[in-house]
C-alpha cells in the first residue's frame, strides 16, 4: 500500500482497535487513539519528504475504480475514487495529522465521560478530513466534505461545556448542510454535461459563460458558509463557545479551511471566467467581514468569542488573497491559512487551560495573570503578537503576500484591507491588557496555577512551527509555488 492510502486508513484502524477495548479501560483507549494519530502524523511527514517541489501536478495518485452497469445493461458508468495531492493539499493533510494528536492529549484529563466515543470521533474526523483534502473527484469530495459534519456535530453536542451546546451543534450542522445542497445540484449538472466527476478531466473542460456563473454561485453558497463570510457567519462564534477545547482547536485549525480550500481547488480553476466576474463581490464581502468582525470583537466579553470573531477576520483576509488571482496573493492566502491553523488553535488551548482552572471564560473575572502565571502570560502574549502579524511570525508573511497580491489586483481594496489591520491590533492588545496586566480581580476564589508540564509541551510545537514558518517561509513557499501556478494557468 502506498503512503497516501495508508494515512487515509490508519486512523480507521485505530478506531477498530479501540472498539475491542472495554469502555472502562480509559487509559488504554486514550493510548491507542493517541498512538494511531501520532503514527499518522509521522507517516504524513514522509509525504512532505518525498514530495517533488518542481512539479505542480498531482502526486501519490491512487485510483480505485467503481464500475456499475447502467439501467439498460449495455453501457457502463465508471465512478472512480481517486486520491492524490499537490503542494497545497499536502500541507493541509500535515496540519490535520498534527492537530488530531493535540486534540486527544487536550482531553486526556478533562474528558471523563464517553472517553471511548471521544477518541473514535476524532479519529474518524481525521480520516474524513484527509480524504476531503486528497480526493480528486467532485462527488466524493462532496461526500467527505459533508461527512465531516457528523463527528463535529457529536463533539460539540456531547462534550460541549455549556447548556446551549445542543443548540450550537444543530446550528452548526444545519447552516453548513443547507449551504452545501446547492453544490450537490451543481455537481449533478456538471456530471450531466461532461459524463464525469473526475477533477483532472474537468480541469480540461470548458463551460459556457452563463453556466459558469450559475455553477460558481452554487459552489460559493457552500464554501462561503464554511469560511465563514458575511452574512452566514453566525454559527461560528456559537459553535466555538459551546465546543470543548479540542473541538475549538480542530474547528479553527482545519474545518474553516475547507471553505477556502474549496475556492482554490474547485471554484477558481473550474470556473475562471466566473471567478473574475464575481471578484468584486468577494472583495466587498471580505472587507465588510473584516471590519464587522473586528468591531464586534471589541465588545465581546467571552474569551472564546473574541478569538472566534478574530478568526472570521483572518479567514476573510484569506479570501481577499485568493481572489486577487495572482501568484503572490494566492501563495500568501495559503500561507495565511496554515499560519491561522497554528495560531488560533494555540489561543483556544490557552483559553481552555484557563477554563479548566476556573470554569469561566468571562473576561471580567480575569486580570493580572502575568503576576501569578508568568509562563501562561508569555505564551499568550507570543500567540497574540503572532495573531496580529508581528514580523518574524507566520501570519506576517502570509498577510504581507496577500496585501502585495491585493495591491496588484485592486489598490483601493488593498488599502482598505491594510487599514483594517489596525482594528485587529486594537482588540488583541486590549485583550492582553485586560487579561494579563493590572491587579487581580476580587472574584478569585483560589490562586492561579501556572501551566503544567503537559500543557507547556502541548504549546511548544505551535511555538516552533510559527517561528519556522515566519523566519523560513521559503521552506513552505517552494512546495506551494508550482501548484499555485498550475491552478492559475487553467
Amino acid at each position: 500500500m502506498s503512503i497516501l492510502p495508508l494515512i487515509l486508513f490508519l486512523p480507521l484502524i485505530g478506531v477498530l482497535l479501540i472498539l475491542f477495548v472495554p469502555a472502562w479501560n480509559e487509559k488504554l483507549v486514550r493510548s491507542i487513539g493517541f498512538a494511531a494519530s501520532l503514527l499518522t502524523f509521522l507517516i504524513s511527514l514522509l509525504l512532505w519528504i518525498q514530495f517533488d517541489n518542481s512539479s505542480g501536478r498531482f502526486q501519490f495518485v491512487n485510483s480505485f475504480a467503481l464500475i456499475q452497469p447502467s439501467a439498460n445493461g449495455g453501457e457502463y458508468t465508471t465512478l472512480s475514487f481517486v486520491v492524490g495531492l499537490d503542494g497545497i493539499s499536502l500541507f493541509f493533510i500535515v496540519l490535520t495529522t498534527f492537530l488530531i494528536p493535540i486534540c486527544i492529549l487536550v482531553g486526556w484529563t478533562t474528558i471523563k465521560a464517553s472517553v471511548k466515543e471521544y477518541c473514535v470521533a476524532f479519529l474518524v474526523l481525521e480520516s474524513l478530513l484527509i480524504a476531503a483534502f486528497s480526493v480528486l473527484d467532485l462527488l466524493f469530495f462532496y461526500i467527505f466534505f459533508e461527512s465531516v459534519l457528523i463527528p463535529m456535530f457529536l463533539i460539540i453536542g456531547v462534550w460541549g461545556s455549556r447548556e446551549r451546546k445542543i443548540r450550537a451543534a444543530y446550528q452548526f450542522f444545519l447552516y453548513t448542510l443547507v449551504g452545501s445542497l446547492l453544490m450537490l445540484l451543481a455537481i449533478l449538472l456538471i456530471y450531466c454535461q461532461t459524463g464525469t466527476t473526475d477533477l483532472q478531466i474537468l480541469y480540461a473542460t470548458q463551460f459556457s459563460e452563463t453556466r459558469e456563473l450559475i455553477l460558481w454561485l452554487a459552489f460559493f453558497a457552500s464554501f462561503a458558509v464554511k469560511v465563514p463570510m458575511l452574512p452566514v457567519h453566525i454559527w461560528l462564534p456559537e459553535a466555538h463557545v459551546e465546543a470543548p477545547t479540542a473541538g475549538s482547536v480542530i474547528l479553527a485549525g482545519i474545518l474553516l479551511k475547507l471553505g477556502t480550500y474549496g475556492f482554490l481547488r474547485f471554484s477558481i480553476p473550474l470556473f475562471p471566467y466566473a471567478s473574475i466576474f464575481f471578484t468584486p463581490l468577494i472583495e466587498t464581502l471580505s472587507i465588510l467581514a473584516i471590519i464587522y468582525s473586528s468591531l464586534t470583537t471589541l465588545r465581546q466579553v467571552d474569551l472564546k468569542k473574541i478569538i472566534a470573531y478574530s478568526s472570521v477576520a483572518h479567514m476573510n483576509f484569506v479570501t481577499l488573497g485568493l481572489f486577487s488571482l495572482n501568484p503572490q496573493g494566492v501563495e500568501g492566502a495559503v500561507l495565511l491559512m496554515l499560519a491561522h491553523g497554528l495560531v488560533s488553535p494555540a489561543l483556544f488551548l490557552l483559553v481552555g487551560f484557563l477554563y479548566d482552572r476556573h470554569k469561566t471564560r468571562l473576561l471580567r473575572y480575569y486580570g493580572g495573570c502575568a503576576r501569578s502565571m508568568p509562563i501562561f502570560a508569555i505564551m499568550f502574549l507570543f500567540f497574540t503578537m503572532a495573531n496580529i502579524s508581528l514580523p518574524g511570525t507566520a501570519n506576517f508573511v502570509g498577510e504581507f503576500l496577500v496585501l502585495v497580491g491585493a495591491f496588484r489586483s485592486n489598490t483601493f481594496v488593498a488599502t482598505m484591507a491594510a487599514s483594517t489591520m489596525v482594528l485587529g491590533a486594537a482588540y488583541a492588545l486590549w485583550l492582553c491588557n485586560r487579561l494579563l496586566y493590572g491587579f487581580p480581580k476580587p472574584y478569585y476564589l483560589a490562586a492561579f496555577a501556572d501551566l503544567s508540564r503537559r500543557e507547556f509541551f502541548l504549546l511548544l510545537p505551535f511555538v516552533a512551527s510559527v517561528l519556522v514558518m515566519g523566519l523560513m517561509p521559503d521552506v513552505f513557499l517552494d512546495v506551494i509555488r508550482c501548484s499555485v501556478a498550475n491552478i492559475l494557468q487553467r
